[in-house]
């Protein structure tokens, strides 16, 4: 059995190839994994090299050797838990923190702090104990670096496989809140696009109507103080910065946004200055899914951080 089957999705000009696509649109492994991990690639159920170009509709298969050590250091990092037990952990995700190991990012990451309390909670095995065979120690999702919020891992393979499933089958629920500029025209509505990597800028992304992965963001105004806004937004699919990305083609960045943040119209908003040192104001609220072992989903929640207070302070006061 495959570790990872799947159809290829996106918009590639031309094909794109299967190392690219497996680092860059699925990250599913780093480039330095690609290199190092012994990797069988199946394209349409033949085998087929990493520079083959993939198409949308491919079905892609991968398998990879565990005969190597997985480069990753249990660190004791504090974690602010929601709710854990033998089979899966929820936390409250701290801004700044990384999820996985990247470039740049070799220490201090969610994975690293994961692996070291599977490794000293009570009942674990010794350190060298098996770790999930998705290469992040339990993770199904993430959360960008500067995103806080509710985030699940698992515990073992059969969680892990559980808990993704429904993430696959779009069953999860979550909410997120953001502190916008300016004021949406409508108090709710949907946003609903195609999603491309920005061809200028790797590391962008950007809203497109005939190219690109489908996207949905529902959103509701729960505040408004005229030049900024609190939102609360429920993403129906799981693009890569998708609630920035969209936010920021309502006309409507996200507050401390380093990236998509830039005033869309410059006479209108005063940027951030309001706020000087201001980092990115969104925030996984809830997360609904079903535990293993659960016949109902269960709904977590990650309390407002400060930093949403203290502005929504300064807003409502003017001061």
């Amino acid at each position: 059995m495959p570790d990872y089957s799947g159809t290829v999705e996106g918009d590639f000009p031309g094909g794109l190839r299967l190392d690219r696509y497996v680092a860059e649109e699925i990250k599913l492994l780093t480039r330095s994994q690609l290199k190092t991990k012994l990797l069988q690639a199946r394209l349409n159920g033949k085998l087929v090299k990493l520079s083959r170009p993939v198409k949308p509709g491919d079905l892609l298969e991968l398998s990879w050797a565990e005969s190597e050590p997985l480069d990753l250091i249990p660190e004791n990092i504090p974690l602010e838990l929601l709710y854990e037990d033998d089979r899966v952990i929820v936390l409250n995700k701290a801004q700044g923190m990384v999820v996985h190991p990247g470039a740049g990012n070799h220490s201090g990451t969610l994975a690293n702090a994961l692996l070291y309390r599977r490794l000293t909670r009570p009942g674990s095995s010794v350190p060298g104990a098996a770790i999930p065979g998705n290469l992040r120690p339990g993770i199904v999702h993430r959360l960008d670096k500067d995103t806080s919020g509710v985030i699940i891992a698992a515990w073992d393979d059969a969680a892990l496989a559980f808990l993704a499933d429904q993430f696959k089958a779009r069953t999860v629920k979550k909410t997120y809140i953001a502190l916008v500029q300016g004021t949406p025209k409508e108090t709710q509505g949907v946003i609903e696009t195609r999603i491309v990597r920005d061809s200028r800028d790797r590391k962008r992304f950007t809203v497109s109507f005939d190219k690109g992965k489908a996207a949905l963001t529902r959103y509701r105004v729960i505040r408004s103080w005229g030049a900024w806004s609190l939102l609360l937004l429920q993403p129906k699919t799981g693009r890569t910065h998708q609630i920035r990305v969209h936010l920021r083609h309502l006309g409507h960045p996200i507050l401390g946004d380093p990236i998509y943040g830039a005033p869309v119209l410059p006479t209108k908003f005063p940027a951030d200055k309001r706020f000087p040192g201001v980092t990115l104001m969104l925030h996984a609220r809830t997360l609904s899914i079903t535990l293993p072992g659960m016949a109902e989903p269960s709904i977590f929640k990650a309390p407002l951080p400060e930093r949403f207070r203290e502005i929504i302070r300064k807003a409502a006061t003017g001061k």
